[in-house]
């Protein structure tokens, strides 16, 4: 087994808004995809896919016709396998946040730390359904401008945590991905 770091930056957002992070190259995807909500900070209410070599990789839904190959017994070293290699992570297929994920290197296991771990990042990622880019850049807008007719009703909405576009707290990311359990890729929380 190895350690793979990579870096995970949504798309067509500015300024960015991404994750560096290192997990175990045996990893299950249903496991990997927890890995990335808890880094990112999504709270996996949606469907998503992973889209490797153009073939799409998908957990089974009930009642959902399969949208890809089902992912739950695949390991990430099963199909990402160099340095530098791309490949892209969809979650929301309403407002559609595209990530880019790139392996950034393989390294030897380190017995001496615990993996999943965050190793930096920068931004907040926008709130959930909060309308894709569009509706975020106009949430940012009215944000930003406490005389927008829609100021008030967007902080309500945000209500009870607020929203900080340029918060990032790694200690933070690394104690929720530490609480959580990657070790068996039926559980999913």
């Amino acid at each position: 087994m190895n350690i793979y770091q990579f870096k995970i930056a949504l798309k067509h957002i500015a300024p960015p808004v991404w994750r560096r992070f290192m997990v175990n190259s045996d990893m299950k995807f249903p496991d990997f995809h927890k890995v990335l909500q808890t880094v990112m900070g999504w709270n996996d209410c949606h469907l998503h896919q992973f889209i490797i070599d153009n073939e799409y990789y998908a957990p089974e839904f009930e009642d959902i016709e399969q949208i890809g190959i089902n992912y739950k017994s695949i390991k990430l070293e099963d199909l990402i396998v160099k340095e530098r290699q791309k490949f892209f992570y969809e979650y929301d297929f309403g407002d559609g946040w595209e990530h880019i994920i790139i392996l950034e290197k393989i390294l030897p296991d380190n017995k001496k730390f615990q993996y999943p771990v965050s190793l930096s990042g920068k931004r907040s990622c926008p709130p959930e359904n909060c309308g894709s880019i569009p509706g975020y850049e106009r949430l940012l807008e009215a944000l930003k401008d406490p005389h927008n007719k829609k100021y008030e009703e967007i902080l309500e909405w945000l209500e009870p945590n607020g929203f900080d576009p340029e918060y990032f707290n790694l200690n933070e990311i690394n104690f929720l991905l530490q609480e959580k359990d990657y070790g068996c890729s039926s559980i999913m929380w």
